[in-house]
C-alpha cells in the first residue's frame, strides 16, 4: 500500500534490484515461497516478541541493580561512619588502658606503702608493749640536767607524733587503695563494653556487606544471561529479516516473470481469479497469504496499512483480522478499476500501472 515509511520503499528498491539479477533464473514455485514467507514472518514475530520481553526484563534488572547500588552506597556510607566511630572507640580504649595501667601502678605503690606502714606500726606496738611506758617522774629523775630533760621530752613528743602519723598514713593508704580498686573495676567494665560494642558493629557490617554483595552478584549474573539471550534473539531476528527479504525478492522476480508471459494478459487491470486486484500484485505483496502486520503495519492478503484500511471502510483495527470477502471489497475500492494501482508498490515492480 502507499503511505509506507521510506524504509519500506528501500526494501522494495532492493527487491527491484534482485529482479534484475534474477531475470534469467528459474521461476521459484510461488506457493512454496508464500508458505516460507508466512513461516518466516511468524518466526520473526515470535523472535521480536522474545527480544521485547528480554529488553523489558533487562530494564527491570537495571532498575533493581540501580536500587541495590543505592543501598550499597548507603551501607558503605554507614560503614565509613561506623569505622570512624570504631576508631574513636579504640582511641578512647587506648586512653582507658593507659589510665588502667597507671591505676595498677598506683595500686601496687599504695599496697606496698600500706604494707610498710603496717610493718612499722606493728614493730612500734611490739616495742611499746615490751618496754615499760616511761612516765614524767622517771624522765625527770633520769635526766642529766635541764638540757637533757628537754631533749628527752622532745624525743617522747616526736615519737608520739610519728606514731600518730604512721596511723594516719596507714588509714589514708588503705582508703586510696580501696578507691583505686573501685576505679580499676570500672575501667575494666568500660573496656569490655567498648570491645563488645565494636565487635558487634564489625559483625553487623560484615553481614550486610556479604548479603548485598551476594544479591548484586546474582542480579548481575541474571542480567548478563539475559543480555546474551537478547543478543541471540536480535541476531536471529536479523537472520529472519534477511531470509524474508530474499523470499520477497524471489516472489517479485516470479511475479514479474509471470507478468511478462502471454498468459499474463488474463491478469489485466480488472479484478479476476477471485482477487480484487491483479494476482501478480497479490503474489508480490503477500504470496496469496493472510499475513499478520509487518514492521510498517501492513497486513492481510493485500497488505493494507491500518489508516488506509479505515479510510476505505474496513472494520476492525487491521485488515488481516477481517474476512477475505471484506478484504476483497476494501481492496476493490482502493483499486478503483486500476486508478488506484499506484497504492501498491508491487504494481510497479510487476509492470502494472
Amino acid at each position: 500500500m502507499n503511505l509506507r515509511p521510506p524504509v519500506i520503499r528501500r526494501r522494495f528498491a532492493v527487491a527491484i534490484t534482485a529482479v534484475a539479477l534474477l531475470a534469467g533464473a528459474a521461476v521459484v514455485p510461488l506457493s512454496s515461497s508464500a508458505q516460507s514467507l508466512s513461516q518466516l514472518n511468524s518466526q520473526l514475530g515470535q523472535t521480536q516478541s522474545r527480544a521485547n520481553t528480554l529488553s523489558s526484563s533487562i530494564a527491570s534488572l537495571d532498575h533493581l541493580i540501580s536500587s541495590l547500588n543505592g543501598q550499597i552506597t548507603i551501607v558503605q556510607t554507614r560503614e565509613a561512619e561506623v569505622r570512624g566511630e570504631l576508631a574513636a572507640d579504640r582511641s578512647r580504649l587506648a586512653v582507658v588502658q593507659g589510665a588502667l595501667g597507671r591505676e595498677q601502678q598506683l595500686l601496687a605503690v599504695l599496697r606496698a606503702r600500706l604494707a610498710r606502714a603496717r610493718m612499722i606500726l606493728s614493730s612500734q606496738l611490739v616495742s611499746n608493749y615490751e618496754s615499760s611506758k616511761p612516765n614524767l617522774v622517771t624522765v625527770v629523775l633520769d635526766a642529766h640536767g635541764f638540757t637533757d630533760l628537754l631533749n628527752r621530752l622532745h624525743y617522747l613528743h616526736t615519737a608520739e607524733q610519728q606514731q600518730q602519723t604512721l596511723i594516719t598514713i596507714t588509714r589514708t593508704a588503705k582508703t586510696q587503695a580501696d578507691a583505686a580498686a573501685v576505679r580499676l573495676a570500672q575501667l575494666e567494665a568500660s573496656d569490655r563494653q567498648i570491645a563488645n560494642s565494636a565487635a558487634i558493629q564489625v559483625r553487623a557490617l560484615a553481614g550486610m556487606n556479604a548479603l548485598l554483595s551476594s544479591r548484586q552478584g546474582a542480579l548481575q549474573n541474571a542480567r548478563a544471561a539475559q543480555q546474551t539471550a537478547l543478543a541471540a534473539a536480535q541476531e536471529r531476528g536479523r537472520t529472519l529479516q534477511a531470509a524474508i527479504a530474499r523470499v520477497q525478492a524471489q516472489q517479485a522476480a516470479a511475479a514479474l516473470a509471470a507478468a511478462q508471459t502471454p498468459s499474463s494478459a488474463a491478469l489485466g487491470p480488472a479484478p479476476s481469479g477471485g482477487w480484487a486486484i491483479p494476482y501478480a500484485i497479490v503474489l508480490c505483496e503477500s504470496g496469496g497469504q493472510n499475513l499478520p502486520p509487518n514492521s510498517a503495519g501492513a497486513s492481510g492478503y493485500y497488505q493494507i496499512i491500518p489508516s488506509t484500511w479505515r479510510l476505505f471502510g474496513g472494520t476492525g483495527p487491521a485488515a488481516y483480522l477481517a474476512s477475505k470477502g471484506e478484504q476483497d471489497s476494501v481492496a476493490s475500492r482502493i483499486w478503483n478499476g486500476g486508478a488506484g494501482a499506484s497504492n501498491w508498490v508491487c504494481a510497479g515492480i510487476v509492470g502494472i500501472h
